[in-house]
């Protein structure tokens, strides 16, 4: 590895976006919390119980969640915000670009069930929003991958300038990256793993199937890397093109749609450098993906470890 963060023998940590948060409550009296009627479903409580004074719930309305938050940061304070990310950005775009990028205000906004996180079906699964998210100027968009960058992110985010989307991991989550070692850094990604002539590009909760694909791999003979970022926007181009040029071929994996996201950025960051590797993209496809337990709909849409290793399998035999 070329880092010693990856843990061995996963544990997994109870809310750690409440617990990173409450560090940053001690030390920011400014920091508030605003959740629109799902502070249940999104580890608000431990807030709530210790500062009642600061914690708000709005009811079923993101967009007068996000406005209020707005205007609290326009008074001076760093407004922490919780919904699921469907309701924060197909519900709240116009809010979040408007009311609070355009005006470069402290509201952070942390959306639960990203994604296939969700076994809620289409209405409940936010399959876009990164590319929704990184497509508004000037926000900070983040996709953390476990209960240690989760923790991080919450408890450092009051001290970040402006505006920013993070998907929020919440409940009991697993620990992929040792925090004694893994130092998540805004607009830098990390190579956490190997030495092989494939390289894994991968991004948020992926990253852990991701690890074990590579380990899968590894056993048929085939060497990888990894290059995990948590970190959409800014992200780090000249992190990407250094791993990408120490490789033959990219694997880019995110639970997202394959347009827009972290699949666009690799491409994007390719052609800018003048850079061409065979690019694989195992993503989300265009559609409205079903209801189903979590693991049913990552083997569903092909985003499942044993996916992962059939897909690269496959494409090696093809090349």
């Amino acid at each position: 590895m070329s880092e010693s963060e990856a843990v061995v023998g996963r544990d997994a940590v109870r809310a750690p976006f409440s617990q990173g948060m409450m560090r940053a409550a001690e030390h920011h009296p400014e920091l508030v919390l605003l959740t629109a009627d799902l502070g249940k479903y999104t580890d608000t409580a431990d807030f709530s119980q210790r500062y009642p004074d600061r914690y708000f719930n709005v009811g079923m309305a993101e967009q007068a969640m996000v406005m209020a938050a707005a205007g609290l940061s326009k008074v001076g304070k760093v407004a922490y915000c919780t919904t699921y990310g469907t309701f924060a950005t197909r519900r709240a775009y116009d809010f979040l670009a408007i009311a609070c990028a355009h005006s470069n205000e402290r509201v952070k906004m942390f959306a639960g069930n990203p994604a296939l996180q969700s076994g809620y079906g289409g209405t409940h699964q936010a399959n876009e929003d990164l590319a929704l998210m990184r497509a508004i100027p000037g926000m900070t968009v983040l996709d953390p991958c476990d209960a240690t960058e989760m923790m991080q992110i919450a408890e450092q985010a009051a001290d970040w300038p402006g505006t920013m989307y993070c998907r929020l991991l919440r409940a009991n989550v697993p620990v992929v990256f040792d925090p004694a070692t893994h130092k998540l850094e805004v607009g830098r990604g990390h190579v956490v793993w190997g030495d092989g002539d494939i390289g894994f590009v991968s991004t948020g909760s992926m990253t852990e199937r991701v690890f074990d694909a590579v380990a899968q791999l590894e056993r048929q003979g085939v060497g990888a890397s990894i290059f995990h970022t948590a970190s959409l926007k800014p992200f780090d181009h000249a992190g990407l093109v250094e791993f990408a040029g120490s490789v033959k071929r990219l694997v880019v994996c995110e639970n997202h749609v394959a347009s827009g996201g972290l699949a666009s950025l690799v491409i994007e960051s390719l052609h800018d450098a003048g850079l061409q590797r065979p690019v694989l993209k195992i993503a989300i496809p265009d559609t409205f993906t079903s209801c189903g337990s979590h693991a049913f709909l990552l083997d569903r849409y092909g985003l499942s470890t044993d996916r992962i290793v059939t897909r690269v399998g496959s494409w090696l035999e093809a090349a």
